[in-house]
């Protein structure tokens, strides 16, 4: 079932978490069963996911097979953006400055705030009544 040899990467954006797995092929991208451009509706989600390879010229290297959940779109395109990243690091770690040069090792550490008991909201409060 499985390639010679899969690399794995492990990527996180706000509450998505993304699997991935690079083997040696042509590069195609799948995303939870589904081709990235059925998956990834806008552009800028599906140049984010794409970053990886491009900054490292692996495009047409590796075939990458995803499993993201949690979050919305934009924080899965981070996540399996991070994941490939990480990922390309166990093929060579002599893309390690150059991955980092664009940022793609860092894991976006932005979430949403909670909400507080007794408001509306994160930061929203009830109208303030002096009489």
């Amino acid at each position: 079932m499985a390639a010679t040899q899969d690399f794995i990467g492990t990527g996180r954006r706000k509450t998505a978490v993304a699997r991935v797995r690079l083997a040696s092929g042509t590069g195609k991208i799948t995303i939870n069963g589904r081709p990235m451009d059925k998956y990834f509706l806008t552009e800028d989600q599906r140049a984010a996911v794409a970053q990886p390879l491009k900054v490292t010229d692996s495009s047409a290297k590796f075939d990458v097979r995803v499993n993201v959940q949690g979050g919305g779109p934009n924080g899965q395109a981070g996540a399996v953006r991070h994941g490939i990243a990480r990922a390309l690091l166990t093929v060579d770690a002599a893309m390690r400055p150059a991955l980092k040069a664009e940022g793609l090792l860092t894991r976006d550490p932005r979430m949403r705030e909670r909400k507080k008991y007794g408001q509306p909201g994160a930061r929203k409060r009830f109208q303030f009544s002096k009489r």
